[in-house]
């Protein structure tokens, strides 16, 4: 069975089959998904999806990109969602320079916050860093309180900064960019890292592995993503699927 960490479930590329694709997803592997907040709204809409079904999971969170919505009273109502029991991170916060919007010093400041809402709620973080890895590490540094729990997702940076990143406590989330013939980059850096810090994702509905690149991705796609790594690491598809099923009840604590 698969564990697809990110997940974007209430997206509106889901309206039309969202209950059918949801309640199948076992019987088709995928054990348990975890629906990632990106804004207030759809923060909400991940807790009423982890209500609706038991194998979804959710995080809360503002992704960087939407965080000029935050305030210290949009902060709060996270704080309590987090305190449901099926709300299991943080995410996904962090910050993203390839957009460029809002402005960094925004960006910066309520990727603190939330980083210190995580540590405050005893909660992992799902980490979005694009194009901003020096501010990303500098900021990981200075609000630490000890070893985080988490994941830094779709992660695009270079094999040095995987190892950096994977000592701090963090786990690399692993989607279909890997099957892409211009991740050169990300094949190294999974041949790299060990097995034991690799979490499956999708990050659906975008980033459909090779041959759906393009079309809609859902988590029923991370069978070959699975096959994708086991390639790279020259070892079975069921090792991949066994190790990165634990990793993510590891760090989710699930």
């Amino acid at each position: 069975m698969i564990i697809d960490t990110h997940a974007h479930f209430d997206d509106k590329a889901f309206n039309e089959d969202r209950e059918t694709l949801l309640a199948g997803l076992p019987e088709a592997g995928v054990e348990l998904a975890v629906n990632i907040g990106a804004n207030m709204s759809t923060s909400a809409a991940t807790v009423a999806l982890t209500e609706k079904y038991p194998h979804i999971y959710g995080a809360v969170g503002v992704h960087p990109s939407d965080t000029a919505e935050l305030t210290d009273e949009k902060l709060q109502q996270l704080s309590a969602w987090c305190k449901k029991d099926k709300i299991i991170a943080v995410g996904e916060i962090g910050l993203d320079y390839y957009w460029d919007t809002p402005e960094r010093e925004i960006q910066k400041k309520w990727f603190r916050a939330q980083l210190n809402l995580a540590f405050d709620e005893n909660l992992p973080v799902v980490i979005h860093s694009r194009d901003a890895a020096a501010d990303t590490m500098n900021i990981l540094k200075e609000e630490a309180r000890g070893d985080y729990r988490g994941i830094m997702h779709c992660f695009s940076y270079s094999p040095e900064i995987a190892a950096e990143v994977v000592k701090m406590g963090f786990y690399l989330g692993i989607g279909g960019v890997v099957t892409f013939a211009n991740a050169k980059k990300l094949v190294e850096v999974v041949a790299q890292i060990p097995l034991e810090r690799i979490v499956l994702e999708t990050d659906c509905p975008y980033l459909a592995p090779v041959p759906y690149r393009g079309k809609r991705n859902s988590s029923l796609y991370l069978p070959l993503v699975v096959d994708k790594i086991a390639e790279i690491k020259g070892i079975s598809k069921e090792e991949v699927e066994r190790v990165t099923t634990a990793n993510a009840r590891e760090v989710y604590n699930i």
